[in-house]
């Protein structure tokens, strides 16, 4: 009897994972594209030449997976699942900064258009394979003006995702003034000064995580680029994205990228946030959900981009 168990225990978990084996229609490989850039491709299992997407991350140290330190929702690696079931390849990387940290060699002095510089690489590393019908660039919140300013000239579309539509000064200004606005005209005063090239110490204590003078340098370098003037360059597709419950990039912002972009197909998700998960309750389950890798990502965005991708091809 307990020989029969164990055949039937045998036989019931071959038939599980035989079905999940039937779901997953991709294969999954590492590589690196270069010494900053290491990644993960996802390759439809039937086709020969699908599409590529190539999801570019937002803020921060943030890995392929959409993860850091003390945030794990896993919600590129989710998505680049979705979308490599749905048939398109997806290739998804660590920031440059995460390999530093994880090597214990951070670089002072790493700027925003090192990862411009590092986004070209990985759309020329992969239109020189010859083994994609297309590439559409992918940029998450940050990773959106990223894309915008890599796919110029050598992508085939472009999707903003969470992807703001101001300078980020005027962003962060603004999200100043609703979450602590005594502090505004501090900020505007410190932005002028690093908008005329000059690094400054005048701003109070409780703003240092962002004028921290280690970093002004790199917010000057990010500052200089307005994502409405550079989605207007753009001769491609382009889908612009974003969700109702996003509590980082607001609907407006992205309805600006699309005034600048008359062309672009626009998509608003429904209680959709910035990590690309459906909250149904307030701003304190939206926050939590950060950092709830359990959740799944909203099916509406999946459908939108494989949508957008397969018209486009």
């Amino acid at each position: 009897m307990k020989v029969f168990r164990y055949y039937l225990i045998v036989i019931l978990l071959g038939i599980t994972w035989a079905g999940l084996a039937q779901e997953l229609n991709y294969s999954s490989q590492d590589l690196s594209v270069n010494t900053f850039i290491d990644g993960t491709l996802l390759t439809p299992n039937d086709k020969e030449q699908p599409a590529l997407a190539i999801l570019i991350a937002g803020s921060g140290p943030t890995d392929r997976d959409g993860n850091q330190n003390f945030l794990k929702n896993n919600t590129l690696k989710k998505l680049a699942q979705n979308l490599s079931n749905n048939g398109i390849a997806t290739f998804r990387y660590d920031k440059r900064i995460v390999k530093q940290i994880r090597k214990g060699n951070v670089s002072k002095t790493i700027m925003f258009d090192d990862f411009v510089t590092d986004a070209i690489s990985v759309i020329e590393y992969f239109k020189n394979t010859n083994s994609y019908s297309k590439i559409v660039v992918i940029g998450h919140s940050q990773g959106s003006l990223v894309g915008m300013l890599a796919a110029k000239d050598k992508a085939d579309g472009f999707i903003s995702l969470a992807g703001a539509g101001q300078p980020i000064d005027q962003v962060i200004i603004e999200q100043i003034d609703k979450t602590a606005y005594i502090y505004t005209e501090d900020a505007k005063k410190a932005f002028n000064i690093m908008r005329s090239g000059k690094t400054t110490s005048e701003y109070p204590p409780q703003l240092s995580s962002i004028f921290d003078i280690s970093i002004q340098p790199f917010m000057m370098n990010w500052m200089k680029y307005n994502p409405k003037d550079e989605i207007a360059t753009l001769d491609m597709p382009i889908l612009i994205i974003n969700g109702t419950k996003d509590l980082q990039v607001s609907t407006e912002e992205a309805q600006s990228l699309k005034n600048a972009s008359p062309n672009a197909q626009f998509k608003l998700i429904t209680n959709m946030n910035h990590v690309l998960f459906i909250i149904e309750g307030d701003d304190l389950e939206n926050s939590k959900s950060y950092n709830e890798s359990f959740r799944a990502i909203s099916p509406e965005l999946v459908s939108s981009i494989t949508d957008f991708i397969e018209s486009n091809n």
